[in-house]
Formats: structure tokens, sequence, C-alpha cells
């Protein structure tokens, strides 16, 4: 069976709801991932940050939780730490109710592509994830997940189909993404508590 590794890369956060630290926002929105990749079944948990973040990301690991810490939030800079993986998924982190299932259909592709990327839902700009057979191929461009869209990921390809699209989610970047968290759904605790004003140490 492959080694897999799915890392939380702790990007920057530009953006939190009124009256909500965004500090707070965003160690309670990269908590929920973590806690949620936690639950993965048949990978490995890592998180990703830049050095000036190490303590953020101490804070919040569970115990045996690799961090490493890379010169660029960026799957690529990321990819380039990882040692002893075949696969990898690199994904946002402002993302707390994001369904493990999602994770599942980002690594499923590389069975059969180098390549897989999931898009933001409704066509936002960016990406939710990455995902890359080990090592990442040389024609893969430096992506940017606030910013990257699929057809870049693809630019560089020998074939279109070497990067496969897969399931997308919507990214807590606005009012209107706020908006859409479902309060039915199990999860994103520390989110769901910054959101209610009971507050809960992140």
């Amino acid at each position: 069976m492959a080694r897999r590794v799915v890392v939380a890369l702790l990007g920057p956060v530009h953006w939190s709801p009124p009256g909500v630290d965004l500090a707070q926002w965003r160690a309670a929105l990269a908590e929920d991932v973590i806690d949620l990749f936690a639950t993965l079944n048949e990978v490995e948990v890592a998180v990703a940050v830049t050095p000036a973040d190490r303590a953020l990301a101490d804070a919040l690991v569970w115990p045996g939780t690799a961090v490493y810490e890379v010169a660029e939030p960026t799957p690529n800079a990321v990819f380039a730490a990882l040692e002893g993986y075949d696969q990898a998924a690199v994904l946002v982190s402002d993302v707390p109710d994001l369904p493990a299932l999602t994770v599942g259909k980002l690594l499923r592709p590389l069975t059969s592509r180098p390549v897989a990327v999931a898009p933001v839902e409704g066509g936002g700009p960016g990406l939710l994830g990455v995902a890359v057979r080990l090592p990442a191929p040389d024609w893969m461009p430096t992506l940017e997940l606030d910013t990257a869209t699929p057809a870049e990921a693809r630019a560089n390809a020998p074939r279109p189909g070497d990067v496969a699209v897969t399931t997308g989610w919507r990214r807590l970047r606005g009012p209107a993404d706020l908006a859409t968290l479902d309060p039915a759904f199990e999860g994103w605790e520390a989110t769901r508590a910054l959101l209610s004003g009971s507050g809960r140490p992140t």
C-alpha cells in the first residue's frame, strides 16, 4: 500500500467575522482542520507552516504530528520537504467543516494521474488543495492556494489529463462563505465555539 500523508498548510488568513479577533479566528479554523485530518484512515497527518508560524502549529497539533517548516506557504514547498512518502495532499486550513470524503477524492486519482487539484466550490479564486505522487513532477508550476486555478496547474502538463480535477468545497474567506456553514453538520467545534461567543482556548 502506498504511504500517504495529508498536510494542513497554515497559510495566511485575511478575513475574520466582525467582532472576532483575526488571530483567534485563524487558530480556530486550523484547529478544526487538524482535528478532521486526525480522523482520516490510511493516511498520515502533518502540518506545514512558515517559521514565523511555528508556535501556532505547535499549539494545535496532536502529539506525534509532524510539523514542517517551509520557506513559503505553497504546496510545492511542502512537497519538497516531505521524505518517505509515495503520495501527498496539501490542503488549506480555512475549511473547518470540510467533509472527510472530499480529502479522499483528492487522493484517489493518484492511482493513475501524477497530480490532482480540488477547486474552490462555486468557482471562486484559489484551490482547496493539491495532491501529487512524490516526487512532484518537474512541470508542475508553483501554486498559490489563494489564487491558483486548475488551468494554471495544467498549463505545463504533458497532457491535460495528467492533472485530475476533483470535488471542491468552499473556503471561509468572507461573509457570504460564513453564511453557508451548516450548524447541523458535525465537527468544526473550535470555529463554532468562537462564532457563538462562548470562547475556547486555541
